[in-house]
């Protein structure tokens, strides 16, 4: 089936509940290191981690805290009361028989998500809750054997939970973008989504046009990249659309997603609460957080990517420009530092120069250490001082990302630096003037062609080996002409 023939028939409704791994030292319920990056596995771990007999939880309330900031970066309200509950079901990885998070009285509720799509439309996704828990371990497949590794068992999440907003993968692909972003900005996880800092489970329902009721929902769990979670949507869709036009009906279960097949696969049916037996957790006494603690939080926000759209409205970017540089983090910050220091001018070739060397739609932040305002804004200063050309001046930015160098430094290794002397560039056009070759190009301009001129200003650039200002020898070749 094709996308056209969907979309004449069907409508489908996405909803995405993102499981976001909070930037606390250790585990939300014991005192083990929370950052097993790298790490063998099951080194991580303390008895807690292992279910033992007699162990008894402590709240991490470091995890509260940045909850509370999650909570406030995506517009929720946060209750004064929370508890925790356990929820119950048997896994190789989830050693207690039962998982500690919350249900009944979450630490945050609604919320909103305002997304943009790549054509700049702005979309809100409204939030239904948001609840921390702890997380299980990890199952590796080797073969007819499964490894456990419980290094992640115990790690604080918090489980964002939206509401059925979204009626297209683009859309669905903005929001998880958009999410990470909040995230990210807030300072709540370190958003690394290879090792699964932010997870997505993407729940996908699709319905005639004009039915009164939604259709069967799947859900997709565990995507860690944006464009998964697109590609994941769509191909569920159109699955479920193919099934329906055929007479079969869709099944409420749990899929997978093969990143090689670009498919959905079959992992179980579909659980509802009343299946996990949930009951108050005996052991974890209720959370209060006072308006007062919500107020410092309040204030104690960095700035979030709403704030930098407004003060970056002056500079009258394009939305693809905006879109990256919101896309990364370090590049917003960089920014907004060089408006306040050299103005309007350079910010926006600067936001120009970062938009045009990396793509809004990568998943990950690009590794790069060498973000000091002081090198980029000298480079800008060096084009509008007309001792660079725009290309010389592309090259040595690419030499910045990855050198702590002055990008004087660089000009002068790579002899970039453009040559604005009257006399010298003088003496280089009257050589390609008293060329036989340019004859017929003078003659052209002097009879009203003006585009040959883009001819004698290449050969004066060529003589020089490009280090000659064009704008001057433009000015120059007119007046001899």
């Amino acid at each position: 089936m094709t996308l056209d023939e969907f979309h004449n028939r069907y409508i489908v409704t996405i909803g995405i509940e993102c499981h976001v791994q909070l930037k606390t030292a250790t585990k939300l319920f014991s005192g083990a290191d929370n950052d097993a990056r790298g790490a063998e596995p099951n080194t991580k771990i303390s008895p807690i981690c292992f279910g033992f007999p007699g162990v008894l939880p402590v709240l991490n309330r470091e995890a509260v805290h940045l909850a509370v900031r999650a909570g406030l970066a995506m517009k929720a309200t946060i209750p004064r009361l929370s508890r925790f509950e356990r929820k119950h079901y048997f896994y190789p990885d989830l050693p207690l028989g039962y998982q500690i998070t919350q249900l009944a009285e979450p630490v945050i509720v609604g919320g909103t998500v305002e997304t943009r799509t790549p054509d700049g439309i702005a979309h809100i996704v409204r939030l239904h809750h948001a609840h921390l828990e702890s997380d299980a371990g990890k199952l590796t497949h080797a073969g007819e054997r499964s490894l456990v590794d419980l290094n992640r068992a115990g790690t604080p999440l918090i489980e964002i939970v939206s509401e059925p907003d979204m009626h297209a993968p683009a859309e669905a692909k903005a929001y998880a973008k958009t999410l990470y972003q909040l995230m990210t900005y807030a300072d709540v996880t370190y958003g690394d989504l290879y090792h699964g800092n932010m997870r997505f489970d993407v729940n996908v329902s699709v319905a005639l046009k004009g039915a009164s009721e939604l259709g069967i929902r799947t859900e997709t769990k565990n995507l860690n990249s944006f464009r998964s979670v697109e590609k994941a949507a769509e191909y569920e869709m159109l699955r479920q659309a193919e099934l329906l036009d055929a007479g079969e009906s869709i099944r409420q279960e749990t899929r997978g997603w093969n990143e090689a097949k670009q498919q959905t696969f079959t992992q179980r049916s579909k659980e509802d609460a009343h299946d996990y037996r949930y009951f108050p957790d005996p052991d974890i006494p209720p959370v209060i957080i006072e308006p007062a603690e919500i107020e410092a939080i309040c204030h104690e926000l960095p700035k979030m990517p709403g704030q930098y759209r407004t003060e970056w409205e002056e500079l009258k970017l394009d939305s693809s420009v905006i879109e990256t540089l919101l896309s990364h983090k370090e590049f917003a910050e960089l920014i907004a530092v060089i408006l306040e220091r050299a103005g309007r001018e350079h910010a926006i070739r600067i936001a120009h120069w970062f938009a045009s060397s990396f793509s809004s739609s990568d998943d990950i932040s690009p590794e790069i250490g060498n973000f000091e305002a002081d090198k980029f804004i000298e480079l800008s200063e060096m084009v509008s001082a007309d001792e660079l050309s725009s290309s010389a001046a592309k090259e040595i930015f690419t030499e910045l990302l990855s050198r702590d160098i002055s990008p004087r430094v660089v000009a002068e290794e790579k002899n970039l630096l453009q040559v604005s002397d009257v006399a010298a560039i003088a003496e280089v056009v009257e050589k390609v003037l008293a060329d036989p070759a340019s004859h017929k190009a003078v003659d052209d301009i002097r009879s009203g062609n003006d585009k040959a001129i883009g001819y004698l200003v290449g050969q004066v650039m060529k003589l020089s080996q490009g280090k000659a200002n064009p704008a001057l020898a433009q000015k120059l070749i007119r007046e001899k002409i």
